[in-house]
Order: structure tokens, then C-alpha cells, then sequence
């Protein structure tokens, strides 16, 4: 039996910004998925979280965002669910005996991964996909030992992503006062705009 790949692409999206957008069509093409799934985050077990944006919101400019990327949607699943949003609720949720799940991730989370909410689930459930948001070159040495251990202690299945480095975050976007025009979808700028968030 052909099993389906699904990738997942999890995160705050506060807002989705271009470099998700690349990470997303990369990633979609590179590991050859059937479905890729977006998922915004409720709330997010790895950083202090305070936003004015709310849930509704942050969905809305990820369908926006993502729009025009074939093979994809977006998914409320954390957000229903409510609570900490721990990657390995929503990977056991996700999990079928007939389906593939590939899970994307910066090198800021595959450094840390194992420091996460029972990683052992995690990588037994998924293969890790991960992408680079600083200029190549930069924890080479790091990651590499990084993704050995995993694959030693967890038995981990690790590809990297190779896509344009787009070196911009959601927090830098956030605390910008020039215009966004150069890092956001226009739909998702003038979304932005329009409701007047982040001012």
C-alpha cells in the first residue's frame, strides 16, 4: 500500500511572512509531499507569547498566505485544541497506519528539539525536515553532531531542506516602523494593513 505524504508545517504565523512561504513550496516540492498542512500554533511551548493578534486572525493571513501553494491547507487543529500547543499531540493526532508524516522545523528548533515535550514521539512518528534561517555556513559543525546524536539515541530520520535564505523573523516584523511591503504576501499586507495590526 502507497502510503500518502503529509508534510506539517507548524509555528505561530504572527504574521506569515515570505521566508514561511519559501519554506513552505521548498519543503512541498523537496520531499515530494501529496499534502502539506499548515498549522498555527495556540500556544507555542518554546517562546514567551503576548500578542494582540488573536487565533482567528493569525488563521486568516495564513490562508492568505499560503493560498497559491498547490497541496495545501490550513488546519485549526491546535487552536481547537487548546492549551500548550506540544508537537507531539498533533503528530499522534496526524499519525495513520497509511500516511507518512514529514515535520518542518528552523535549525533553531532542530538544535532543540530534544529538549521538547516527550521528543521520543516525536521522531517516532515523523521524519524531521529542517531548513536554515541564517546564511549557510554559520552551526554547520553543530548541527551536524546535533542530528547524529538524534539519529543514534532516537533512531531519527532527518533530511535537510535546501531553499533561498530569507534571514527575517516574525518578531523583527512585528517591531518594524518602515514599510512591510519587502517581507509579507502583498494579500497578507494588506490584510495587515486593513485591520491595522502591528501599529
Amino acid at each position: 500500500m502507497k502510503k500518502e505524504r503529509i508534510g506539517i508545517f507548524g509555528g505561530t504565523f504572527n504574521p506569515p511572512h515570505n521566508g514561511h512561504v519559501s519554506a513552505a513550496v521548498a519543503f512541498l516540492n523537496e520531499m515530494n509531499l501529496d499534502r502539506l498542512i499548515i498549522i498555527p500554533s495556540f500556544i507555542p511551548p518554546h517562546k514567551e507569547y503576548k500578542s494582540k493578534v488573536n487565533c482567528e486572525e493569525r488563521l486568516e493571513m495564513c490562508r492568505l498566505a499560503f493560498r497559491d501553494i498547490p497541496r495545501t491547507e490550513i488546519s485549526d487543529i491546535e487552536i481547537v485544541r487548546g492549551g500548550m500547543s506540544y508537537t507531539y499531540l498533533t503528530l499522534e493526532e496526524l499519525a495513520g497506519e497509511d500516511r507518512d508524516l514529514f515535520f518542518l522545523c528552523g535549525t533553531d528548533m532542530i538544535l532543540t528539539m530534544d529538549a521538547w515535550k516527550n521528543p521520543e514521539r516525536i521522531f517516532t512518528l515523523a521524519s524531521i525536515c529542517f531548513i536554515r534561517r541564517e546564511t549557510v555556513g554559520e552551526n554547520d559543525l553543530l548541527i551536524k553532531e546535533k542530528c547524529r546524536e538524534y539519529e543514534q539515541r532516537y533512531d531519527a530520520r532527518i533530511y535537510e531542506i535546501k531553499s533561498e535564505t530569507i534571514e527575517i523573523s516574525s518578531s523583527e516584523i512585528r517591531s518594524f516602523d518602515a514599510s512591510l511591503s519587502d517581507y509579507l504576501p502583498p494579500s497578507v499586507l494588506s490584510y495587515v494593513t486593513e485591520k491595522g495590526l502591528y501599529r
